[in-house]
């Protein structure tokens, strides 16, 4: 690099995304301490080797063929000559070794691949307890690098179909990773079925203690670190946008838009204290749900946090996370969905009403812009629903709605209930009812901590007297 300019703007884009990886380890061990927070004492070491695991497992799945997935099918099926096979993230390509002349690949390998972990972490929380670890380990393999990859290629890129065509947008992916997390993890939880002594004989639900409300709140707080890395990994850091010669550098969003880290940053605050607030009133103060308002509120505005004003965003965070909440038990009470950590409704419902909602508060915002590398790819063709003064395609409401349905029920709610079918029917998805009742960790459980508290020796005599009905 000989120009001095583009030697510290590649430098400088290499270092961004290599910290925002660092950022992002911080979700998995939030998301690893929230669990075991949430799961009782003799299912600690399961529910957390069960969790760790989809870490590497996940990166490995994004290695050999995740991010491929991204690159190639951007263009794909509205464009079948822009279906490439050949991208420079095949596992033996030289553009991810060490090489002076490609400094950005690698490191954007790496935030795509900690956003993979996240989608997987998602699902493990609400199967706690009572799922088999093989069938897990498949789940969070499809989730991780195939289910929210392929909405990400077609709706979370310049070069992809659905922002060109349709004007989606969804800066900080509600929809393209949570909706579709969220709702693969309902269509599993549909066959994986409650925990032994989760529902009374009437059908009522019961409370399962949690056996270390510290490690729930220490982990959702290092979430919420974690989400700072989530959203500095969806900008392009620096990018020159002048025109005619005369350049003006700024950040980005996904789709090559020019934004502000100031407007971001106000925007993600109100999201997450509007939600934590809200969730404290509407729940009476349960400590539990109040830090999952944090998330409820930012997942909630998340699609168009990069745009919102902060009173927008504030707005949306407050809707979402009263929605989710009382979604949450609704059908928890009306279809017996025993979600032990609230996935679905923080991820999954949040996810898709914060896609939706952006289509209306964005309504006429510019979809895409060339400096993204938009419209190269797919050529002429571009705004089904609509177009600004220069022809490129605005962000709309039907855009949006369709795009984020198809996301959280073609790749998630959808392929959920097929997997969780095909598991159970071979067998790999529930441990045998006296496997759960004496707990995953098995003879483990006494070198983990020495005595279980009365709460779970109660609730344990519920689990043995109903496992024998």
């Amino acid at each position: 690099m000989t120009d001095q300019l583009a030697a510290l703007t590649t430098i400088f884009t290499e270092f961004y995304y290599f910290l925002t990886v660092v950022l992002m380890f911080f979700i998995h061990v939030g998301f690893c301490m929230y669990e075991v927070g949430a799961a009782r004492v003799k299912n600690v070491q399961h529910t957390l080797l069960k969790n760790t695991m989809a870490i590497p497992l996940v990166g490995l799945a994004f290695f050999l063929f995740g991010m491929w997935i991204y690159i190639a099918f951007q263009g794909w099926p509205i464009s079948t000559s822009a279906l490439s096979f050949t991208t420079g993230f095949e596992p033996w390509s030289t553009k991810i070794a060490p090489n002076l002349s490609d400094r950005i690949s690698g490191v954007f390998w790496a935030a795509f691949a900690l956003f993979g972990m996240t989608a997987a972490s998602i699902v493990s929380g609400a199967l706690i307890e009572r799922t088999k670890t093989s069938g897990f380990f498949i789940i969070a393999i499809y989730v991780g690098a195939i289910a929210w990859v392929i909405p990400a290629a077609w709706g979370w890129a310049g070069n992809g179909w659905m922002s060109q065509y349709m004007g989606f947008h969804d800066q900080y992916c509600s929809a393209v990773l949570h909706s579709v997390a969220g709702f693969a993890t309902l269509g599993v939880l549909i066959f994986l079925g409650p925990r032994i002594g989760k529902f009374a004989p009437d059908g009522t639900p019961r409370e399962i203690p949690a056996h270390n409300p510290w490690l729930i709140t220490i982990g959702l707080f290092m979430i919420y670190v974690g989400f700072w890395g989530f959203y500095a990994a969806c900008h392009i850091p620096i990018v020159d946008v002048g025109t005619q010669g005369a350049p003006y550098f700024t950040a980005t969003n996904i789709y090559g838009v020019p934004i502000t880290l100031s407007g971001v940053t106000m925007n993600f605050l109100l999201a997450l204290f509007g939600g934590m607030v809200t969730a404290y009133m509407i729940s009476n103060g349960n400590a539990y749900w109040t830090y999952s308002g944090g998330l409820t509120g930012l997942i909630s505005a998340s699609a168009g946090n990069d745009f919102y004003h902060p009173i927008i965003a504030l707005v949306i965070a407050v809707a979402g996370t009263i929605m989710a909440y009382k979604l949450h038990f609704w059908v928890e009470r009306k279809f017996k969905i025993d979600d032990a950590v609230g996935a679905v409704a923080v991820h999954g419902y949040c996810g898709l009403f914060g896609g939706i909602i952006a289509g209306f508060a964005l309504w006429g915002y510019p979809a895409v812009l060339p400096s993204a590398g938009a419209l190269v790819t797919l050529g002429e063709g571009v705004g089904w629903f609509g177009v600004n003064a220069e022809g490129l395609p605005v962000i709309t409401p039907i855009g949006n709605i369709l795009g984020s349905l198809m996301f959280a029920i073609g790749f998630g709610l959808i392929p959920g209930l097929i997997l969780g079918k095909l598991l159970a029917m071979f067998g790999l998805l529930r441990v045998p009812s006296h496997v759960e009742v004496i707990g995953l960790d098995g003879k483990h459980v006494h070198t983990t901590y020495p005595h279980h508290s009365g709460t779970e020796a109660a609730f344990e005599s519920i689990q043995r007297k109903e496992a024998k009905l």
